[in-house]
């Protein structure tokens, strides 16, 4: 009877294995599926993680990009002010450098015009102290001096006469020249 009831026994096994088998499969695969999507969830909930991370990156990014481009507008504007300030500060130099030039263009025209009127009047001075001789009669004291003034600049006192003569009207002229005085004068000197 044991042995019948080994068969009996495992046939009953069996039978109970069979029917717990679809429900230990059923309970399985319901662990699977949670396991599955507790996975899927957990994939979702990183991608969404990530796509934030992303997003954030590219906010400071942008928000960088940003920054740099207005520091170099604000760059860039600097530097066309400073072009502007040089182009004022090169069109000033300029015009004061034409001005200094035009002043001392104008100087030397002076000092040019002074210096003429100085070795005019230096002329004419020495034509008086030769005139003053001559009237007071020291004809030799005139002729020493008028030899050593040729001697020291030849023709100068003829040149600077010459000038003197030259700026005069021709109505001054008339009245006195004294290029022809001081020829008149050097012509007797030299008798």
């Amino acid at each position: 009877m044991s042995a019948e009831r080994d068969p009996h026994q495992g046939g009953a096994l069996q039978h109970d294995a069979e029917h717990e088998r679809p429900h230990k499969k059923n309970s399985v695969l319901f662990y699977l599926m949670i396991l599955f999507a507790a996975a899927f969830l957990l994939l979702l909930l990183s991608y969404f993680m990530q796509q934030r991370v992303n997003q954030e990156a590219l906010d400071d990014l942008e928000q960088t990009s940003n920054s740099a481009v207005e520091s170099l507008e604000n760059l860039i504007a600097e530097r066309d002010a400073l072009k502007l300030q040089v182009s004022a500060l090169e069109a000033e130099r300029d015009t004061l450098q034409a001005e200094w030039e035009a002043s001392a263009d104008t100087a030397q025209k002076a000092r040019d015009g002074l210096m003429a009127a100085m070795d005019q009047v230096d002329a004419l001075n020495k034509l008086n102290q030769l005139r003053t001789l001559y009237n007071q009669r020291r004809y030799s004291q005139a002729r020493t001096l008028l030899a050593e003034w040729e001697a020291a600049a030849p023709g100068g006192l003829e040149a600077s006469l010459q000038a003197v003569s030259d700026a005069m009207g021709p109505a001054e002229r008339e009245l006195y020249d004294p290029l022809e005085a001081y020829r008149q004068l050097s012509e007797w000197l030299e008798q």
